[in-house]
C-alpha cells in the first residue's frame, strides 16, 4: 500500500511561481514511477508529468512543457513539481500519483494523493 501526501499548493498571480511536493510512504519509493495529474473545475483529470524510478525519464503534457519541472528525491520520497509562468489555465486540483510503470493516463496509476489546489488570478 502506498499512500502519497501532497503540499505546496495555493493562489498566485498570472506570472508566478509554485512549488508543489508529494511524499509518498512507502520503503520501496525508488521502485514507482511518479506523476501529477490536475482536474479544473468542470473538466476531466489530465495528465501534467511523469517521472521515472530513478528521474532519468521525464514527460511533460503540451501544456506545461517548458514552464513546470519534475524532480524527485529518492532518498526523502518525495517527488516535486516546480511550476513557473503560471497561468489562470493552470488553476486545478493536483494530485500526485504512483505506478509500477511509466504511462500517461489516469486508469493506469494504482496510487494517489488527495490533492492540492493550485488558483492562479489574473
Amino acid at each position: 500500500q502506498v499512500q502519497l501526501v501532497e503540499s505546496g499548493g495555493g493562489a498566485v498571480q498570472a506570472g508566478g511561481s509554485l512549488r508543489l511536493s508529494c511524499t509518498a510512504s512507502v520503503h520501496t519509493f525508488p521502485g514507482y514511477v511518479m506523476a501529477w495529474f490536475r482536474q479544473a473545475p468542470g473538466k476531466e483529470r489530465e495528465f501534467v508529468a511523469v517521472i521515472g524510478d530513478r528521474g532519468g525519464y521525464k514527460y511533460y503534457a503540451n501544456s506545461v512543457e517548458g514552464r513546470f519541472t519534475i524532480s524527485r528525491e529518492n532518498a526523502k520520497n518525495t517527488v516535486h513539481l516546480q511550476m513557473n509562468r503560471l497561468e489562470p489555465e493552470d488553476t486545478a486540483v493536483y494530485y500526485c500519483a504512483a505506478a509500477r510503470y511509466i504511462a500517461y493516463v489516469e486508469s493506469s496509476y494504482n496510487y494517489w494523493g488527495r490533492g492540492t489546489q493550485v488558483t492562479v488570478s489574473s
